[in-house]
């Protein structure tokens, strides 16, 4: 692929799994570099700030750093900045990624702005009823991503994605997404390393909010078969991505045609 001079990773199922490395993926990501690629690695996980996730990815064997990783908490502080300037906010997230949210105003209540991060034990009854409460009072409603679920060590675990649906059709309120599958994510990482969309590959192990959604703002896609990947979601995915790997361990060989 000699007209591209980037690529774009998301780490939890492409690279780790619970934090583990995948079998071969701190070896390929080394080699992509050593190749001369710009790397980001571009994520909706609200697990930890950047400092953070750097952090975990060095104890798994990766040499990144913090400014080569693209969060959806960093997104959604930018977003909000821009969208919502000096409004109140109530963040709602499993993990703290406040650290990443600077220049956001958090309130515990009576918010103008409900930001969603990624879901866990948080996000029980009274919890969903509140933001319900909060959102047909008039507050709006920003979601870092609306992805369904990811793999953990344990399994599948559900997330927001999964319940934005049912909180956007009670309260007539519509989620503004700003993490992946939005273009302005693609673009703010295009953006970071400095190439156009033809020039730039992502990975991914979600075919739509990974893949799909990078191909339709003009990156080369590439799914990979860990993670949250699914035989029956692959089948009746939207569309097709550009290539297919068991693993990310396999991209060297994809980006030496």
């Amino acid at each position: 692929m000699p007209s591209l001079r980037a690529v774009l990773f998301d780490i939890d199922g492409v690279l780790t799994v619970s934090w583990h490395p995948v079998p071969g993926a701190p070896e390929a990501l080394e080699r992509v570099r050593a190749a001369g690629f710009a790397l980001r690695l571009v994520t909706n996980t609200t697990v930890g700030t950047r400092a953070e996730i750097a952090e975990r990815l060095r104890a798994a064997g990766f040499d990144v750093a913090p400014g080569e990783i693209l969060t959806a908490p960093t997104a959604t502080a930018r977003y909000l900045r821009d969208t919502y300037p000096g409004a109140r906010c109530v963040l709602v997230s499993e993990g703290d990624v406040r650290e990443d949210l600077d220049g956001v105003t958090l309130v515990d209540d009576d918010p103008e702005v409900v930001v969603l991060g990624g879901a866990g034990p948080v996000f029980d009854y009274a919890m969903l009823d509140r933001i319900f409460g909060w959102l047909r009072g008039g507050a709006r409603l920003v979601a870092m991503q609306r992805g369904l679920y990811w793999r953990t060590t344990e399994g599948l675990q559900l997330d927001v994605g999964a319940f934005l649906p049912g909180l956007e059709a009670a309260s007539g309120v519509r989620a503004e997404v700003v993490g992946k599958p939005a273009p302005e994510f693609f673009a703010a990482a295009l953006d970071a390393v400095g190439v156009r969309p033809a020039e730039a590959l992502m990975v991914g192990d979600d075919i739509e909010t990974d893949v799909l959604a990078a191909q339709a703002a003009g990156i080369t896609g590439v799914l990979v078969r860990t993670g949250k990947y699914l035989p029956e979601t692959h089948r009746n995915a939207s569309g097709r991505p550009d290539h297919v790997i068991d693993s990310v361990a396999d991209l060297p060989d994809v980006l030496r045609g």
